[in-house]
């Protein structure tokens, strides 16, 4: 299985603030890999690295052995990223069909509009709807539609199910298994170690911008009171 992911030594703050020091992790093509920690850990500024908001002020982040530390946004996503991002930031003033076209990457085979209501039934039922008409639930959903409308060989979860009802958090798991049985890689950045459990390939802990702890599946389950203990769970 080859490395799609490669994260080596990675600083990173804002102006004075230093937030990462040294991160190192990688993630496997076809894998689900979860990226754990408490608020203020650097989770999010490690996302915004990743997809080319941040520049890291050093180390370096590998995209199929292509480096592309500190490169555009734009780049990111040709290079094949795709961002899930917290607080899911659709366009209010965009129909659900906009929404999902705005940021598309047709690929030949790859995810359209219909594929993206065939997942999300609910979304169907309200493609002629504006951003803001929808609840936080359908927003989320669109949002993970709209990233997968770029046709990504990654795609980046930055707590996706964060704040829904628990049927509508149910129905992202499922649709999570179900790419991952795709075969598409994916970086989670969750706390819900349950649902992780049932999905996830990799784990790293981050605690004060450093992985304290990393593990496959089955040393995480063999650790996870230990783990807990990083999470204040």
């Amino acid at each position: 299985m080859s490395t799609l992911l490669t994260v080596t030594n990675l600083h990173a703050g804002y102006g004075r603030a230093k937030v990462l020091f040294g991160l190192d992790f990688d993630l496997a093509e076809g894998q689900v890999t979860t990226l754990m920690g408490r608020n203020g850990m650097g989770k999010s500024t490690t996302v915004r690295c990743l997809m080319g908001l941040l520049k890291p002020s050093e180390g370096r982040i590998l995209v199929k052995g292509e480096d592309l530390t500190g490169e555009p946004p734009y780049r990111i996503a040709q290079a094949g990223l795709g961002l899930v991002p917290e607080g899911r930031r659709v366009f209010p003033s965009l129909t659900v069909v906009e929404n999902l076209r705005a940021t598309a990457r047709p690929a030949p085979g790859g995810w359209t509009a219909e594929k993206v209501f065939e997942a999300f039934p609910r979304l169907a039922e309200r493609r002629r709807n504006l951003g803001f008409q929808l609840s936080g639930g359908e927003q989320q959903m669109l949002a993970i539609g709209r990233a997968l409308m770029t046709n990504p060989d990654l795609l980046i979860l930055d707590e996706a199910t964060e704040g829904l009802a628990p049927l509508i958090r149910e129905e992202i798991w499922s649709m999570l298994a179900r790419l991952k049985a795709s075969g598409l890689s994916i970086l989670l950045i969750d706390k819900n170690l349950d649902e992780l459990s049932d999905i996830s390939d990799r784990y790293y802990v981050i605690e004060k911008g450093e992985i304290v702890w990393s593990g496959a599946a089955e040393a995480f389950d063999a650790n996870r009171a230990h783990v807990e203990q990083y999470l204040h769970l």
